[in-house]
């Protein structure tokens, strides 16, 4: 018979990391769920992967512990524990308690105590270990029996993991840590010794007190940072060593899973809205959920199910994560009369993104979302990209069904980058969206959908975060995933319903999106992919050549206002030009102070040499800052060439614009915005072709016209 398994899941440790790992999510009524879903998540992912028979959950207790007694600034440096936070700590408890598992939180030590004395107390009872946490400090704990896993990287460490790691043995993490330190918990070590430092000293010298007894062999900073620590290294070591001999109110025979109470957890699931998690047990208790779809839920570990979710009226939108659900899917899509398509990634730059999920729809109202990288706590396992596009390629690169996405080119250059050609591409909600009406206004997805469906979607935002505190897609859970990504292929398809009809009611219009806008799309992705060649060498040059004459400049504009200012401060300007000086402004700001702007200054430049001297300092700097110094950065790495983005749907009058950088507005004016033209150049054996209408718009006023003048001149 095999030995029984004892779970011993750090509850403190994953409550942090989910915290920090997930976006700040809430309920609709505002309560804070993103560390309660992540370890919520990680757990029930355990449940289902390991099917344990005994485990436990264990949380730090409120309250000093016996290493504050032994060293007051123990955890002095750590800020405290953020409201949103701590509000999600006792639903947490509540949570384990309701899914069965044992809890335990014991007043005047931490976690890893009771952790540490748990596994001891395994072992002796002929038992295997699993450390279910994050935390290297207890790996100290690591043995024969006993396995470190961090769920969250699914890194699992033996006695020689521990050591192919971090340089030592399990039993000589405690010295290692000692000689560290640790600036969260405040415990001192010896200054600037890292890591490699520590296994140094301890594969040299074997134990901390072989490293103390030898402190006078080690030379240099370190050696007087190592000598000047001695008297504190004992106090680290028993500040970093967990105590196993705790007394503990349950023994390690009576942590065993009980039954779930499910009607409880059910009220759980609700009131915080765990949407998956409530698919999930109601899929085994037979009830019926409002909002969810009756739909078979397949058990494939915590949020790995596929199942067909009405989101507030919004469409019936599908998981795919099993071999199963992608067979059906190819089954699908081969038989749909047309295919709307999104793919979800992890960078705007096309040339630069990773596949995060596919999205698929083939009628309105009804999709599906494909995950492949999600990476989040608790993250099901999901299908490698190598299989999925095995079984869909086949019916996503061939010529029927035809295709259609918003915005086509991004997700053809994702996809072809990842070794996936797309066949038959043949609509475009972004394009039937500017072809019928280019000056509407933005023709993105949000705008199009508020325009012409009165349907307001669901913003990045809202699941992934905003600015510094924005995540990746890949970090985004599945909950929030499926509703985002199936969304953009399903209102793609509504879209594309609702305006093609208009566009073919138009013969014009139908030819302009038929033979021009969509056919260009292919034609604008190789252009894009391509690139252009730059020679870095020439812009430096230039770059060093225009600082020289900005500094030239500078010395200049110091001698005729017969001081030193600061050319680049609007107030130091004003005052020297319109007091100092005593020029006089032929323009105002809006607050009536004197403008310094380019118009401004030009009008001026007739009544000192000042003006005229800013001018071409402002000119140098500005083609400097924006060309020879930034072209060099946006060169790919894995191409040498820098990429554009060309776009299609952006100008009033039909023309492409560019970005990213702007090709299309490269000086030609000056000297240096010449020199910067001759920067781009074509390799060994090709030519660079400047092809360009001549005053194409005067030509059609002409034509319209019918005015003798203007047609005899053009």
């Amino acid at each position: 018979m095999s030995r029984q398994k004892l779970y011993l899941i750090d509850g403190s440790s994953f409550l942090y990391r989910a915290f920090h790992a997930l976006p700040a999510l809430t309920t609709h009524g505002g309560e804070p769920t993103g560390a309660l879903v992540g370890v919520g998540n990680m757990i029930r992912k355990l449940l289902k992967d390991e099917d344990p028979k005994q485990i436990v959950c264990v949380f730090d207790a409120s309250g000093p512990t016996f290493r504050d007694e032994m060293y007051d600034q123990y955890k002095a440096n750590r800020p405290r524990m953020p409201d949103e936070l701590r509000a999600q700590i006792n639903p947490l408890l509540k949570l384990v308690e309701t899914m069965g598992i044992p809890l335990m939180r014991e007043p005047g030590v931490e976690a890893d105590d009771v952790i540490g004395t748990l596994s001891r107390q395994a072992e002796a009872a002929n038992m295997d270990v699993v450390l279910v946490t994050g935390d290297k400090d207890l790996t100290q704990l690591v043995g024969d029996r006993v396995l470190w896993w961090n769920t969250m990287s699914n890194e699992r460490l033996d006695a020689e993991g521990v050591e192919r790691k971090f340089g030592v043995r399990p039993d000589r993490i405690i010295d290692f840590l000692a000689l560290t330190g640790d600036s969260v918990d405040n415990v001192p070590g010896v200054p600037k010794c890292g890591p490699k430092t520590a296994t140094k000293w301890l594969g040299l010298y074997d134990s901390l007190d072989g490293v103390m007894a030898n402190a006078d062999k080690v030379g240099g900073k370190i050696g007087e940072n190592l000598r000047g620590a001695l008297e504190s290294l004992p106090l680290s070591r028993d500040l970093v060593t967990i105590k196993i001999d705790c007394e503990l109110p349950l023994g390690v025979n009576e942590l065993n899973l009980r039954e779930p109470n499910k009607e409880e957890l059910i009220e759980f699931y609700r009131h915080y809205e765990f949407r998956q998690a409530l698919r999930e047990l109601e899929g085994d208790t037979g009830e019926a959920t409002p909002g969810v779809a009756p739909k078979a839920l397949e058990e494939q570990g915590a949020a790995s199910v596929t199942a067909g979710v009405e989101l507030q009226g919004k469409g019936e939108y599908s998981v795919v994560l099993t071999e199963d659900d992608l067979a059906e899917l190819q089954k699908t899509l081969t038989g749909a009369e047309i295919i709307s398509f999104d793919c979800e990634t992890d960078s705007l730059n096309p040339l630069r993104a990773n596949l995060v999920g596919l999205s698929f729809a083939i009628e309105p109202k009804k999709a599906w979302y494909l995950p492949l990288t999600h990476r989040y706590p608790g993250a099901p396992e999901q299908l490698p990209w190598e299989r999925v596009r095995e079984v869909l390629g086949p019916v996503l690169s061939a010529q029927s069904p035809p295709k259609l996405a918003q915005h086509g080119k991004y997700d053809i250059h994702v996809l072809t980058r990842h070794g996936l050609e797309i066949g038959g591409f043949a609509e475009d909600s972004m394009l039937e969206s500017y072809v019928f009406d280019s000056a509407a206004g933005n023709h993105n997805m949000d705008a199009m959908a508020k325009l012409y469906l009165g349907y307001k979607t669901i913003k990045y935002e809202e699941v992934a975060g905003k600015g510094k505190k924005q995540i990746s897609f890949a970090d985004v859970m599945l909950e929030q995933a499926v509703e985002y990504a199936a969304e953009d292929a399903d209102i793609t398809l509504r879209l594309h319903k609702a305006l093609r009809p208009k566009i073919k009611a138009i013969p014009e219009l139908e030819r302009v999106y038929t033979e021009m806008e969509v056919p260009l799309v292919p034609v604008l992705c190789k252009m894009e992919s391509n690139g252009i060649l730059v020679d870095a060498g020439q812009l430096g040059e230039l770059s060093r050549q225009m600082g020289r004459q900005m500094t030239e400049l500078v010395l200049q504009a110091h001698e005729v206002a017969g001081r030193v200012f600061n050319l680049d401060s609007p107030t130091q300007l004003t005052k020297i030009l319109f007091e100092e000086l005593g020029l006089k402004a032929k323009q105002k700001t809006p607050s009536g102070k004197p403008s310094t702007n380019e118009d401004a200054l030009e009008e001026i430049a007739e009544q000192h040499a000042l003006p005229r001297i800013i001018l071409e300092y402002r000119t140098l700097a500005k083609l400097k800052s924006t060309y020879s110094d930034k072209l060099p950065m946006q060169i790919n790495p894995d191409t040498g060439r820098i990429h554009t983005s060309y776009h299609q749907a952006v100008a009033n009058t039909g023309r492409l614009s560019s970005s990213d950088p702007n090709l299309q507005n490269i000086p030609i004016r000056t000297e240096q915005g010449r020199k910067i033209r001759q920067a781009f150049i074509a390799p060994d054996g090709w030519t660079v072709l400047s092809a360009d209408y001549s005053q194409i718009e005067l030509r059609i006023m002409a034509h319209l016209s019918g005015d003798e003048g203007m047609v005899r001149a053009f």
